[in-house]
Parts: structure tokens; sequence; C-alpha cells
């Protein structure tokens, strides 16, 4: 399968992208093609370079999750760009479409979450539960997408992530009976290619130059599929 991508920034310390649907961060036992090996193969042929090339993922988007997507050129912007996720200064917007329209329309999620490794999944648990980890977000809604007639339109919904949980956004909404589209691990209904979700944008400080980026990926013309 040809994966395209689009390269919404590079210099010589970070690279911004916009990360296909279906398509892997970095390379698994699968073996399955993966963004990070495609961008560097992208720096070798932009630099004319034979050898191997650094670059380091510092954060992730789920395979079926597309959008903006930033790696680090070299060990140092790697480290100060890891540290801001760390200290939550990093801005992660996302666009998801539900079934129904939350109540209230604008609000916020705080729940504790457990991952469960063997079924690859997370789940709302009480704070006393061992391993539980604090989930927050903030939602608002943001408009409608008509996909059928036959159907209600989507209610589309804007998330900007408050921790960055595995599933987190999936598992919340879903505790609430609002899974995402498409998303039948949590409960969905409706059959789609993938989970309705989106990473719509992305602000950090340059790791260099400490200016404050701001960075969106467009959505695809077929999203919600």
């Amino acid at each position: 399968m040809l994966h395209t991508f689009e390269i919404l920034y590079e210099d010589n310390h970070i690279l911004v992208v916009t990360k296909p649907i279906g398509l892997l961060c970095q390379g698994d036992k699968s073996e399955s093609a993966n963004l990070l090996d495609l961008l560097k193969d992208h720096i070798k042929a932009k630099a004319n370079k034979a050898g191997n090339v650094f670059l380091a993922l510092v954060h992730r988007l789920d395979r079926n999750t597309g959008g903006v997507i930033v790696y680090a050129k070299t060990s140092k912007a790697a480290a100060r760009l890891s540290q801001q996720f760390r200290d939550h200064s990093v801005t992660k917007t996302y666009l998801a479409a539900i079934e129904q329209p939350p109540n209230p329309p604008t609000g916020e999620m705080i729940d504790y979450l457990k991952k469960d490794s063997k079924l690859r999944k997370a789940f709302v648990v009480s704070q006393q539960t061992t391993d539980a980890k604090i989930a927050k977000l903030n939602y608002k809604t943001v408009g409608q997408i008509q996909k059928s007639k036959s159907k209600p339109p989507l209610v589309i919904v804007e998330v900007d992530l408050l921790t960055g949980r595995f599933h987190q956004i999936r598992a919340q909404f879903a505790k609430r009976q609002l899974p995402l589209a498409g998303d039948t691990k949590y409960g969905s209904t409706l059959r789609l290619p993938a989970p309705a979700l989106w990473a719509n944008q992305l602000s950090f400080d340059h790791p260099t130059t400490k200016e404050r980026l701001i960075f969106t990926a467009k959505l695809p013309n077929n999203w919600p599929f």
C-alpha cells in the first residue's frame, strides 16, 4: 500500500507531518510500513545520504488515528520535546465524530483509566484501583456532518487533551454512552474502517529557538469515511 504524508514543517531539529490514517508511527513486530522509516527515507533522499539518519518518536498516534505529529531530528531536540510532553506544556487538539450530541455541549471530563494490555483497551475505574491514572480533557461541540440520508448526522466535537493516556478520548466518551463513530471496540454500532478521531492541532515550543509553534492537519475530504 502506498502511504502519502504531508510535511507541515521541517528544519534541522524537528519534522512535523500529517500522519495518514492506517499507518504506524514506528515499526513493530508486524514489519508493516511505518511513518518513522518513511521519514528517514525522506531525509536520506533530501540530503543525498546513504547511511543511517537520526529521527526520534517523541509522542504517538494510534495506527487508525491520522493527523499532526512531530518527530525530533536530534537527540537534544528529542529530549527537550519529550520533557514538554511530560510537563503537559504541549497543546493537543483532536476532532472526533460521535453519534449523538453530548450534554452539556461544552464541558470537561475527568476520570481514572487503567490500561488492559492483553485486551488493548482502557477502562474507566475508581481512583483507588491499582495502576489507575487520572485522565482529563475538555470538549466542545463544533458542528455536524451528514454521512447518510437515512441516518442522523454525526456530531463533531473538538477535544483538548490535557493528559495523554492510552485510548483516553475513546474510553472517556464511551463511558458516557458517546462512543466515537466506528469505534466498535468501545461500543459504537456504526461500521467504519476506523474510529472517527483526528489529531487536528499540535502546539509546542521549538526545542532550540523556544518560539511557540502551532500546526494544523487538514481533515481528509472523506472524513469520517
